[in-house]
Formats: C-alpha cells, sequence, structure tokens
C-alpha cells in the first residue's frame, strides 16, 4: 500500500512523559526474558516474514492488531465510527479486498495456534488522550465485533475455524495504545473488558511492569548509535533518527548495523545485570529497506538460542514474571 509510510508515521510520541522503570525485588537471576510486539499487524507479506522469524528463531511475539483492518472500507461507512469521527474513518486504512481479510484473518489464527498473543491496537488508529471510559468501551466493542465477523467481511463464513468465535471474545488480553496515548478513561475500561495486560507506557529504561489493578509495560529507552544516546526501543523511532522519516535504502545496511549494536548492548546490560525484561516494538512497515527487521533478525537467532533466556509474548511474559516475583519473596525470609 503506497499510504503506509504515511499512515504510520504514529509514534513521534511528542507529548509523552516518560516514566521511571519499576524495579521491583525479583528474583536474582531469573531467566531473562525478551519481548518483542508487532503494532497494526496488517501486510499479508509481512505476517509470513514474521511467523517464519518465530520458527527460525524459537520466539514467540505479540501482534497488536489494528481492528479496520478487517474490514474493506465500503464496510467501515457502514459500521465503525470511532469515538468523535464520522462514520468510516481511520487513520491507518482499511482492507483493500475481501480476500486480504481472509489471508489476514488466516494468519492471525496461525498466530493463535503457534502460541503467539494477538493484542488490541484498537480500530482506526485515533488519538485517545481525551477519550472517556465510554470512548475507549466503544472502541474495545468495536475491535471484538470486527475481530468476531472477520470470515463473514471476507465473504468466507464457511471458512471459519472452530473457535474462532470463543477466541474473538476471549482471547484478546492485551492492549497497545495508538500514538502510545492514554487517558484516565483507559485503564477502567480495559479492566471492564477483561483485559489482562496494558503495554502502552514508556519508561526511561528496561522495567517491571507498573502494577496496578493490571500490569503495564512500558517500551524502554535504550542507548543508540556513536553518541550513546537515548532512543525508545521502537523501529519507528530508529527511522526518524537515522534518516529523520525519510525512506533511505542506500544506508540501510549501516542503520541495520546500528541498530543490531543497540539491541545487543541493551540485552547484554540486562542479561548481566537484574535480568530485567527487554521489551522492543515494530511496525508491520520495513522501514529504510528493512534495516530494522533484519537487526531483529539477527538480534533474535544469537539471543533466543541461549539456555537462560525466554523470547516470549507479554501474555507469556506474565506468568513468568510473577513466578520470579513469588521465588524473590520467598527468599527474602
Amino acid at each position: 500500500m503506497s499510504h503506509k509510510i504515511v499512515a504510520l508515521s504514529f509514534c513521534l510520541f511528542p507529548a509523552l512523559a516518560m516514566a521511571d522503570p519499576p524495579r521491583a525485588p525479583y528474583a536474582a537471576k531469573s531467566k531473562q526474558l525478551v519481548i518483542v510486539s508487532f503494532d497494526g499487524a496488517h501486510d499479508n507479506a509481512l505476517w509470513e516474514k514474521s511467523l517464519a522469524m518465530a520458527k527460525r528463531t524459537g520466539a514467540h511475539f505479540t501482534y497488536f492488531l489494528s481492528c479496520t483492518f478487517l474490514m474493506t472500507k465500503a464496510d467501515g461507512k457502514q459500521s465503525y465510527k470511532a469515538p468523535g469521527q464520522k462514520p468510516g474513518r481511520s487513520n491507518v486504512g482499511f482492507a483493500q479486498s475481501r480476500e486480504e481479510i481472509a489471508i489476514r484473518a488466516g494468519h492471525i489464527w496461525q498466530a493463535h495456534l503457534e502460541g503467539h498473543d494477538i493484542g488490541s491496537h484498537a480500530c482506526g488508529h485515533f488519538d485517545g488522550k481525551g477519550w472517556s471510559k465510554a470512548d475507549w468501551e466503544s472502541e474495545f466493542a468495536a475491535f471484538r465485533t470486527a475481530l468476531l465477523e472477520a470470515w463473514k467481511k471476507a465473504g468466507k463464513p464457511e471458512a471459519e475455524p472452530a473457535g474462532w468465535a470463543d477466541f474473538a471474545h476471549k482471547g484478546i488480553k492485551g492492549f497497545r495504545a495508538p500514538y502510545l496515548s492514554l487517558s484516565e478513561g483507559l485503564l477502567p475500561a480495559l479492566k471492564d473488558f477483561s483485559f489482562t495486560y496494558d503495554a502502552s507506557l514508556v519508561t526511561k529504561g528496561p522495567g517491571w511492569p507498573a502494577e496496578g489493578g493490571l500490569p503495564r509495560f512500558g517500551l524502554p529507552l535504550i542507548a543508540e548509535g556513536p553518541s550513546h544516546r537515548p532512543v525508545i526501543g521502537m523501529d519507528y523511532n530508529l527511522f526518524i533518527r537515522h534518516s529523520m522519516g525519510v525512506e533511505n535504502r542506500k544506508d540501510s545496511a549501516r542503520f541495520e548495523e546500528r541498530t543490531l549494536a543497540a539491541y545487543r548492548e541493551a540485552f547484554r546490560k540486562e542479561y548481566e545485570g537484574e535480568r530485567i525484561p527487554l521489551q522492543l516494538g515494530f511496525h508491520f512497515v520495513e522501514m529504510n529497506g528493512g534495516a530494522y527487521w533484519r537487526a531483529l533478525d539477527r538480534f533474535l537467532t544469537e539471543a533466543c538460542s541461549k539456555p537462560d533466556v525466554a523470547c516470549v509474548s507479554y501474555a507469556e511474559a506474565l506468568p513468568l514474571i510473577d513466578s520470579a516475583r513469588k521465588k524473590a519473596d520467598r527468599s527474602a525470609f
């Protein structure tokens, strides 16, 4: 899609307040967790590429899906209205055809069966900083309906897998806010919709999930480049730093090496230190000639093969973190 880079230029985070990462007491030398997530989860070629990467490296991913990619624009005009928007509007577009929806739904189901975590990235990628609880609940309900009706919208209701409806109703447990933009209404809405975690925060460095009735994860700032300046551990932020958000294939290999070096150093610091989970975020867009996806592939190939490392989804990380915390509590006595 020609609009990808423009439509996905949503991670500038101009108004984000960086939080200090929670550093609760956890068991010394617990298994090092690496948590990789993808926002948008739309391009079917990148679904295939990421699933193949997961098999090759042994990683499990979290895919934060934008639900307008499960409907055509015509469908959206009839069935989707974001809070404060006209019917059928989306900041990231819609599926281009019913066949595209069918293929995407198939990838979602494949990922689910292979142990990956499917989370919600809401629907039309609007900034919810001013949304009320009711606004968020409206968006969550639209997401659930879009997922539930995906095979119908694809024109292939007979192809819907057994268990899809239960998955649509109960299988989406995690959320990441578009633009990582929050409001006071978000947390109570997440609780009412039975989400088990939120991954919408940004922290000054790797940290344990913040508690407050719901575990809340934050993408960390990591050191990058010759001057080791901190940058949010997400591909788009690297894209902005490396080329000011302008596609630059000529220097793709150089950007890849810089990115891999940053991932390695962020990992080493935690692996040799407190074993705080390392979170890295990506999009279903290969920026700067695929530099960031290539760096990710190389990094996971190295890190996930270590016996005391677990490359897991957010959903898988939660019980592991809870176990480490309980172990630390027992060792304190």
